[in-house]
């Protein structure tokens, strides 16, 4: 009788396989893997429960059925949790619009994990598109605008500079009567632009009054309008030698040539420049290969430039202040005409009148022109009458116009190299242009209107 039962046992397990076989390869065709792996879990479940229930067991084998059983139960759970995944479209349907994914019935509803970083992808700002004024003034705080530490330490390096070597003169030419020695520039006035690279040392001639009087350069043989010349005079009452300053004549004329060179000599083999140097914290070399009187001076925070300039300054308001510059030909031993002074307050005063932005507008022209491969000979005396002219005729210069104002000076300036003419506002018998080639002037319109399509690549 055992033996029967365990036959039929034995068959009713084969018929129970069979079934088994037959129900996972049809369900393998028409549920796929997954499908399959869970009716075939379940079947052998299922199975287990029937055997359990009509055979007897010991207590081991029991314990053994039950941990079995609920493993199963468990890989049931998981594989039941496990989402489907879509069907990939065929080829044909790719260019058709793809329905989105059914939502899980196991996925959770609530908040997960990643909602955080998906909500800050979802909410992440577009790229912003700047305007031009927008990129105007950003350029104008990235490199126009100069800290204020840089100013006030080339400020007091140049004011240094200057008492150590007024110093100087004084004991190596006690003869001859110069003013009190003034720093000045651009930096002082607000108007330079990208770096505190640059400054003016003015060194003022005290002339005697009635000696001396200023002659237009164009009554002169030079015919030039830019210089003046500087005429002893009263020699019949005062003869030669009466002044300090007649040994720097030359046919009748004070000479701004000799007086350079003798000051060049000066700064350049007679003062000690290491010992000024070490007192002030930095390194003092003077630049031989430079026309004009140059200082170069490199601190451990910036690198400064100290022009140091002669001057002759006329006794009214009115007269001109004239600068010892290294001119050329019959204009050698004249004296260049600086004209920087009256246009800075100028300037000044028109943007007092109604708080405009014409100075702000020079600064941005000389920082995009210092900058530009093709525009760099567009220097500050140029641009300075674009802006002038533009001063007086336009209304409008509140900060918001202030990219309107900066075409118009391109404008303008593709204008006058149109004309190869540029007159000076406080000279007109001066042609800024007028020593430039043909081939710089082209050079110069071609990027200017380059400049004017596309305002942008200029910043």
């Amino acid at each position: 009788m055992a033996e029967f039962s365990q036959k039929r046992g034995k068959q009713r397990d084969e018929v129970l396989g069979s079934t088994v076989d037959f129900l996972l390869a049809n369900a393998r065709l028409v549920l796929g893997v997954g499908g399959a792996a869970v009716l075939g879990i379940a079947t052998l479940a299922v199975k287990r429960l029937i055997d359990r229930a009509t055979s007897p067991r010991d207590e081991d084998d029991a314990k053994g059925d039950t941990t079995r059983l609920e493993e199963s139960w468990k890989e049931l759970n998981l594989l039941t949790a496990t989402p489907r995944q879509q069907p990939r479209p065929p080829p044909a349907a790719l260019s058709q619009p793809v329905s989105p994914p059914d939502p899980s019935p196991a996925a959770p509803e609530g908040p997960t994990d990643t909602g955080p970083e998906m909500s800050l992808q979802l909410s992440s700002p577009a790229p912003l598109c700047l305007t031009f004024q927008e990129k105007l003034l950003a350029f104008e705080q990235t490199h126009v605008t100069i800290p204020a530490a840089h100013v006030a330490l080339a400020k007091q390096l140049a004011g240094d500079i200057g008492l150590e070597l007024q110093a100087y003169l004084r004991n190596k030419f006690p003869e001859l009567p110069f003013g009190a020695l003034v720093p000045g520039g651009p930096l002082y006035d607000g108007l330079q632009a990208g770096a505190a690279e640059r400054v003016h040392i003015l060194v003022p001639l005290v002339l005697e009054a009635g000696l001396w009087s200023l002659v237009p350069g164009a009554d002169t043989v030079a015919r030039d309008p830019r210089c003046w010349a500087v005429r002893r005079t009263q020699l019949e009452f005062r003869p030669r030698g009466s002044s300090p300053w007649d040994r720097f004549l030359v046919g009748g004329y004070l000479s701004s040539r000799v007086l350079l060179e003798l000051l060049r000599k000066a700064l350049a083999s007679c003062v000690n420049w290491p010992a000024i140097g070490s007192l002030l914290g930095c390194l003092i070399r003077p630049s031989v290969a430079a026309e004009e009187l140059l200082l170069e001076v490199q601190h451990e925070r910036l690198e400064l430039t100290v022009a140091v300039l002669l001057v002759v300054a006329g006794a009214g308001p009115e007269d001109p202040v004239l600068l010892a510059w290294p001119l050329e030909g019959l204009a050698g031993n004249l004296w260049l005409q600086d004209l920087y002074p009256a246009e800075a307050a100028r300037l000044r005063v028109l943007d007092e009148r109604d708080a405009g932005t014409r100075r702000r507008l020079l600064r941005l022209l000389c920082g995009v022109c210092r900058r530009h491969p093709s525009l760099w000979r567009l220097d500050r005396r140029h641009l300075t009458q674009v802006v002038l002219r533009l001063g007086e005729h336009e209304a409008d210069w509140a900060e918001a116009a202030l990219g309107a104002r900066f075409l118009q000076a391109l404008e303008a300036l593709v204008d006058s190299l149109e004309r190869a003419s540029l007159p000076c506002q406080l000279n007109p018998g001066v042609n800024l242009f007028g020593s430039l080639r043909d081939e710089e002037i082209d050079a110069l319109g071609f990027a200017l209107f380059c400049g004017l399509q596309a305002p942008e690549w200029l910043l």
